[in-house]
């Protein structure tokens, strides 16, 4: 795609991080043209992570998580459409279709639209609670608002989200409880061996986690909520329900875009001529006849974004080249991971050990370095930055092992 002009129009759907940054970046690379930022909540865009963090801790007051002031909106000159959904898009005229019947004819449509909470109901409860929207914080905090020290509250699903909120429970004060159906979590993201070497993080933290649990029921009481287990039951004072995300994608059938568990894009994140897709929505091709990735990570939807900004607004070419990172405080300690790793690559420990509860390991694929997971290792892990980075075969990464200087 050619850089934007003074008459161009562009229209950004979702006005969360990956479609604020987008936004913003435009005006910081020279873009003078018309912006339009659509958004499906009410609120000024704001950032997720802190909610299953800071805000669930009690740390942080709701309005610190927001991304942008309105004073800031009116500076930059952008059109920020909140409570606005849209239905319908034309990929090939570029006109968004928005469920009050209006339509917005756009030079550019860059879609950001995000993932959803995966819904997670029981015969008995109906749709649990989750936690991915501003809104779920609120209604959750007010509910953790009336609980004293030391009682329960379950949370099903013991991956990324679910060992992040029940963090927060234990920082409050209160007893959580981890129901995770798996052996153990965090296979899917980080292979066998290093979910295993993750397994006692809960239990050093005084948290229990409990593997291999199928929930049969959650049944509402006064003040209180029953889970029926396949082989028991527990009560607690609130139940979350922590069990993934999900794409709701069915608003672009007969858009024109090629869709495939997300938006497919190129490496310059382009889904048709006059549309591009960032952040958790976007399938990247990054080799000719692969399916493509798409990584649900804060980090890549702000690389996605400055990537595009830069691209759309004539400042560099759009080719992605950063490493992907992701991180997650739970249970005390900091997971980070970088690269592009599969749960079966090969893994090799190159600092610390489980026992220590520190630690760094590379992952490997035919011999070449893909990836690098550390626990409480930070430094260590940016240090090993560059061998991912340059994709080095495995055998020069640990002749150079830059993590010992």
């Amino acid at each position: 795609m050619d850089g934007l002009g003074h008459d161009d129009h562009v229209v950004v759907v979702g006005a969360g991080l990956a479609g604020w940054r987008l936004a913003e970046g435009l005006r910081r690379y020279g873009y003078v043209g018309r912006v339009t930022v659509v958004g499906a909540e009410p609120h000024l865009p704001y950032d997720r992570p802190p909610l299953s963090k800071q805000v669930l801790a009690g740390r942080w007051e709701l309005e610190r998580v927001a991304l942008v002031g309105e004073d800031r909106v009116g500076e930059l000159g952008i059109d920020l459409r909140r409570g606005a959904r849209a239905v319908a898009l034309d990929a090939a005229s570029g006109e968004v279709t928005l469920e009050d019947g209006s339509r917005l004819r756009a030079t550019r449509v860059a879609l950001a639209v995000g993932v959803e909470a995966r819904a997670y109901s029981t015969p008995s409860s109906g749709a649990l609670a989750t936690l991915r929207s501003l809104d779920d914080a609120v209604a959750l905090r007010d509910r953790l608002a009336g609980l004293e020290g030391g009682e329960t509250v379950v949370v099903v699903g013991g991956g990324f989200l679910g060992a992040e909120a029940a963090t927060s429970f234990a920082a409050r004060g209160l007893v959580p409880v981890v129901l995770e159906a798996a052996k153990r979590p965090l296979v899917g993201p980080l292979g066998e061996e290093v979910a295993g070497w993750l397994g006692n993080l809960a239990a050093g933290a005084s948290i229990e986690l409990r593997t291999g649990v199928v929930v049969r029921d959650v049944v509402a009481g006064p003040g209180t909520w029953r889970v029926e287990l396949e082989d028991g039951s527990l009560e607690g004072r609130a139940v979350l329900a922590a069990v993934g995300s999900h794409l709701d994608l069915g608003w672009l059938e007969g858009s024109g875009l090629a869709l495939d568990d997300g938006i497919v894009v190129d490496a310059a994140l382009c889904a048709a001529p006059r549309v591009a897709a960032l952040g958790d929505v976007a399938r990247v091709v990054e080799v000719e006849g692969e399916r493509g990735v798409r990584r649900e990570h804060w980090q890549v939807a702000a690389d996605h974004a400055d990537a595009l900004a830069r691209a759309w607004a004539g400042a560099a070419p759009s080719a992605l080249a950063a490493t992907p990172y992701f991180w997650s405080d739970q249970y005390g300690q900091k997971i980070q991971l970088l690269g592009r790793p599969r749960p079966d690559d090969e893994v090799v420990r190159v600092v610390g050990s489980p026992t220590a509860g520190r630690w760094l390991a590379l992952y490997a694929r035919a011999g070449v370095v893909t990836g690098a997971v550390a626990l409480s290792q930070p430094r260590a892990l940016m240090l090993a930055k560059s061998l991912v980075d340059a994709g080095a075969r495995l055998d020069d990464a640990l002749a150079d092992a830059p993590w010992g200087r």
